[in-house]
């Protein structure tokens, strides 16, 4: 192996994205898994607090995972009716995952994609009974995540191993409480803009609502 080959290596495993450090994560806790199971188990957990990939994101993952010696993966015996492909990780994947989690390094602020606020920020263009109805919908919405999230938990509970991913989905069901009381605030915001309010795309004098 080249000097050059050898430093592209070493570098790519400095710079694997979250979502591949999220991927083998999932497979730090016992147990060999298949693509599918993992996909099963980041809808039911990742998806509360960062996001869930999709399956054909996951094998991707997994793919460059094992190509880096960080996962290893094996097809299922005779004694299964369809050949499953379940993975592990291995020593240096569980090494390199370690220090990656306690790396020092800042981890960056939260992103936040607010697809609801962004239409209220365009309020000017819809009518405020839509506007208002979005809202309810959104809040509808929560609530079942909420319910999610609590369920979760209750999986959790019982099984030592998943302490930390308990406190992970412990933190989202209080975000999930936060957004239902930012919701239930932002309708009683609405109610109390008068119909002129923001017409035309205005603001009060025609300027933008921003300084200078």
């Amino acid at each position: 192996m080249t000097s050059s080959h050898t430093s592209k290596k070493q570098e790519t495993k400095q710079d694997l994205p979250a979502t591949a450090w999220a991927v083998l994560g999932l497979l730090s806790f016992p147990g060999e898994r298949t693509g599918y199971e993992l996909k099963k188990w980041a809808d039911s957990s990742l998806r509360f607090f960062y996001w869930s990939p999709a399956i054909s994101q996951i094998y991707a993952e997994l793919r460059r995972l094992e190509e880096l010696g960080y996962a290893s993966s094996a097809r299922s015996g005779p004694q299964e009716p369809r050949a499953k492909r379940r993975y592990t990780i291995t020593g240096a994947g569980r090494a390199a995952l370690s220090r990656w989690a306690a790396d020092t390094a800042e981890a960056g602020p939260p992103v936040l994609k607010h697809g609801l606020l962004l239409r209220i920020w365009l309020g000017h263009l819809a009518e405020p009974a839509r506007l208002r109805a979005m809202v309810g919908e959104h809040l509808e919405r929560t609530r079942g995540e909420l319910a999610a999230v609590r369920e979760a938990l209750e999986q959790a509970a019982d099984v030592p191993q998943w302490a930390f991913p308990g406190l992970a989905l412990r933190w989202s069901e209080r975000q999930h409480l936060a957004e239902l009381e930012l919701g239930e605030a932002l309708l009683a915001d609405l109610a109390e803009l008068s119909p002129q309010d923001g017409a035309d795309g205005r603001q009060a004098g025609g300027d933008a609502p921003t300084p200078g």
